[in-house]
């Protein structure tokens, strides 16, 4: 699948990228990923703008976790228009009302049916569910290669 679902584990809510930086810094991080996906989706390729929002684009963490030792490991950086983002983060959206707007996006993106988008859904929140019942730590030392030496402020 070309947009997947990757829901936080609720005991690492609030812990990410953003919250172990300043302000300045996260600034620095989501601009230096924007430009480096040229301002579009590097999923959908498309825009915020296209879909009436504010936003062309969205700075999204891309996490891995080791179920055996609950560490949740910062992999990398992507751009995402809004939908996307949102089709990553379906808890909020279904908290928000938009879990059917998420779900036909999940399905034109990845050219699968409402009902497979629906049970992926389904499939997610269960292990979103799982590891919800572990405290996990947190590494973000993929930020010490992400940025140009040259910025300042890093």
């Amino acid at each position: 699948m070309k947009l997947t679902i990757e829901l936080v584990p609720r005991t690492c809510w609030y812990t990410n990228v953003r919250s172990n930086v300043t302000k300045s810094e996260w600034d620095k991080i989501r601009k230096h990923c924007y430009e480096q996906a040229g301002h579009k989706c590097e999923i959908c390729g498309d825009t915020g703008f296209k879909q009436g929002i504010k936003h062309a684009v969205e700075c999204h963490e891309i996490w891995s976790y080791d179920d055996h030792n609950f560490i949740q490991k910062l992999e990398g950086l992507i751009s995402l228009c809004p939908m996307c983002h949102k089709t990553k983060h379906v808890g909020l959206a279904q908290m928000n009302g938009q879990l059917d707007r998420v779900a036909k996006h999940l399905s034109k993106v990845n050219g699968i049916k409402l009902k497979e988008s629906y049970e992926y859904i389904e499939n997610s929140f269960n292990l979103w569910s799982d590891r919800s019942r572990f405290d996990w730590q947190i590494d973000i030392t993929y930020l010490d290669s992400y940025l140009p030496t040259n910025l300042p402020g890093f």
